[in-house]
């Protein structure tokens, strides 16, 4: 951290919340780092949010719980937050203000960065290209991520998104060896922290992957410096060290309501569903760091993950999510009922980049013909099986009835697989073809015909 400017402020106006007010100061910017000092000793480190005349509002990460109007002190470090950057992060668990919780020892090096990144510039983007192959049928086969891509996991409560999200981690790998992976968990339980430290610590040892995890019981401001945190590792590894990074991020909901809450603190206009107005230019502070540099090798690859209360689309974070990122994963709850995991409803789903990743001289020749035929068999057996609800099933067509086959075996042996089943590109499209194959020659209409002569396995015209 900068060393911080020798004047002690005492004049403490208030305490809201996760904020505190301090009177009678000068020389005091936005965004500028403070150390609180306590009656007891005790010290708490705080971000500057706001300055108006001789007041600073000043935003703790451990909470204000303690913090009295008498007895406190607080001294301005004259520069924002930063943290050291090095590849002494890889191979380390961090809590959510980025303090190591491995048992290993500080993580110290020669330079350090501001937290607060500034988005990659559009003129010196490079389009995202070539696949991160995540091991995940639904993922790879269907809707590509691509290295340099923000692809966002859309959930609900009571899903497995987490385990989803700790499986790509483990799994999760480039064609070049330079791959590295930053997970940053926010608002989770001891127990889903367990499960993700447990999960990877294989790959953390490797000196693959650092984790941030901030727990529900963390305070909740601590929950808007974590991403920040990651992304700032995310940054140095991708575009100073050349490394392809894949950022994981969840719960973007449980970031979004700490965002709303310091709002409601501060006494922001709240917007929709109390969400503050700038909730959308929040995200896209974070969103925005992802991609890929003009004339530097590395990239950094976003996938958020984040739970629709009630599984509404349309909710604020969902919603402003899907205006800045490219694509989405849709995690089903009827799926998941019936067993099927992990429970992606690929119809919902889609990459937007994924031409940019797949296909000839990318993945394989014929993976964006089978995953469009794919596309278009499910449609069609959605239409059978609503058909079949009205008319019975006995009045379907030969034809209607193979593509209902056709449906229940890709659900169960193509989306469906062992969390720790790990499969190839080409294992998931020689699956993609067995699925197909069920369906009459005739119907696969996305497909040339030499591709179908190599690939399809059925005996029907």
């Amino acid at each position: 951290m900068t060393n911080l400017a020798p004047i002690d402020y005492r004049s403490i106006g208030a305490v809201t919340g996760p904020l505190l007010v301090v009177r009678g100061v000068s020389g005091v910017g936005y965004d500028e780092v403070a150390e609180i000092r306590l009656p007891d000793g005790t010290v708490r480190h705080g971000v500057v949010l706001e300055v108006d005349r001789d007041l600073a509002v000043i935003q703790i990460y451990e909470g204000t719980r303690g913090v009295g109007l008498g007895g406190t002190s607080v001294r301005f470090g004259g520069a924002p937050f930063e943290i050291p950057i090095g590849d002494a992060w890889l191979g380390r668990v961090c809590n959510g203000r980025g303090e190591p919780v491995d048992g290993g020892p500080p993580i110290v090096t020669g330079a350090s960065r501001p937290v607060i990144g500034p988005p990659i510039n559009p003129a010196h983007r490079s389009p995202p290209q070539d696949a991160i192959v995540t091991g995940i049928s639904g993922i790879d086969g269907l809707a590509t991520l691509v290295r340099g891509q923000k692809l966002p996991i859309f959930s609900q409560g009571g899903l497995p998104h987490l385990e989803l999200a700790a499986q790509i981690a483990v799994q999760a790998r480039t064609e070049e060896a330079s791959f590295r992976i930053v997970f940053c968990a926010m608002g989770v339980t001891h127990a889903d922290a367990e499960m993700v430290e447990d999960t990877l610590e294989a790959r953390s040892e490797s000196g693959e992957l650092v984790v941030f995890v901030n727990t529900a019981d963390d305070p909740v401001i601590e929950r808007i410096l974590t991403p920040r945190l990651a992304l700032t590792v995310a940054e140095y590894l991708a575009f100073d060290q050349g490394h392809h990074v894949l950022v994981i991020m969840a719960d973007m909901t449980s970031y979004a309501e700490a965002v709303r809450e310091v709002a409601a603190s501060r006494g922001d206009v709240p917007g929709r569903r109390g969400y503050p107005g700038y909730l959308y230019s929040d995200l896209a502070s974070l969103y925005e760091r992802s991609g890929r540099i003009k004339g530097r090798p590395g990239s950094l690859t976003l996938l958020p993950v984040l739970t629709m209360p009630g599984g509404d689309v349309t909710h604020p974070v969902p919603d402003l999510t899907g205006y800045i990122t490219e694509g989405q994963i849709v995690l089903s709850p009827e799926l998941h009922g019936r067993g099927i995991d992990p429970a992606i409803d690929a119809l919902a789903s889609l990459s937007r980049l994924m031409r940019r990743g797949a296909g000839p001289d990318r993945t394989r020749y014929d993976h964006l013909e089978i995953s469009g035929q794919i596309y278009a068999a499910l449609a069609r057996a959605r239409q059978a099986r609503d058909l079949g609800e009205l008319v019975g099933a006995d009045a379907l067509s030969a034809t209607d009835r193979r593509f209902i086959q056709f449906a229940d075996a890709f659900e169960e042996r193509f989306l469906s697989q062992d969390p720790q089943e790990n499969r190839s590109l080409e294992q998931t499209l020689d699956l993609a073809w067995e699925v197909v194959s069920i369906l009459p020659r005739r119907e696969l209409t996305m497909i040339s015909p030499e591709t179908i002569e190599r690939h399809y396995r059925g005996g029907w015209e």
